[in-house]
């Protein structure tokens, strides 16, 4: 009698470790499935912040590239001419925003020139689509700089100083310029985003390389 009480107390203590160890194993399921919906929930959400704000700055840029650009100067295209020419032109402004020009454009891929270059060559670049950014003695050293950085990141965009401008700090593209209070003015940046391969553009998704580099 006493082996079948101790048999049967071995059996009831087997079958009460079985139930633990099931029950320690629906927490453990349980607390893995909470943990993972929260994971993918955190995820999902995270993709949701990355699109709305890559949303964001797709409408932000689309609202700059249509909104007029306070200040801005404009001329008529169509007088502005295209000829490639061989001689030296005189513009009418200063520096350049389109006209006849050489055959050679400077080249524009991000490109800081720290002396002047050509007009002539420049104007071919903006015949491209490019933004020229230019500068005089006038400008702060720490806006050439930041404007320096911004071309840097920035294809069909060139740089390059101009003395005897009328402003320190000026943007130019074809048939457009705009000068600016300095690197920060968020016409810089309204600039760029409505004319880099703008629609102001007369050759668009030509060459801003190949060409002239000093």
């Amino acid at each position: 009698m006493a082996a079948s009480n101790s048999t049967n107390d071995r059996r009831a203590r087997i079958e009460q470790m079985r139930r633990t160890e099931q029950s320690r194993e629906r927490r453990s399921r349980i607390i893995t499935i909470g943990v993972s919906g929260l994971v993918v929930a955190g995820l999902v959400g995270f993709g949701i912040y990355v699109l709305n704000k890559e949303s964001d700055k797709k409408e932000q840029a689309e609202a700059a590239a249509s909104a007029p650009i306070k200040d801005e100067k404009s001329w008529d295209a169509k007088k502005l001419g295209r000829d490639h020419v061989a001689t030296t032109v005189k513009y009418p402004m200063k520096p350049p925003v389109g006209g006849n020009h050489d055959r050679a454009w400077m080249n524009c891929d991000r490109n800081v020139y720290d002396k002047p270059v050509p007009e002539v060559n420049a104007v071919h670049s903006l015949e491209h689509g490019a933004v020229w950014v230019t500068y005089n003695d006038k400008a702060p050293a720490a806006d050439v700089q930041k404007l320096k950085e911004k071309v840097g990141k920035t294809s069909y965009s060139l740089m390059s100083p101009v003395q005897d401008q009328s402003g320190a700090i000026m943007l130019s593209a074809w048939g457009k310029q705009v000068t600016v209070d300095g690197a920060d003015d968020p016409r810089v940046d309204a600039f760029f985003s409505k004319y880099v391969q703008g629609p102001q553009t007369p050759e668009p998704g030509a060459a801003c390389t190949g060409g002239l580099s000093s």
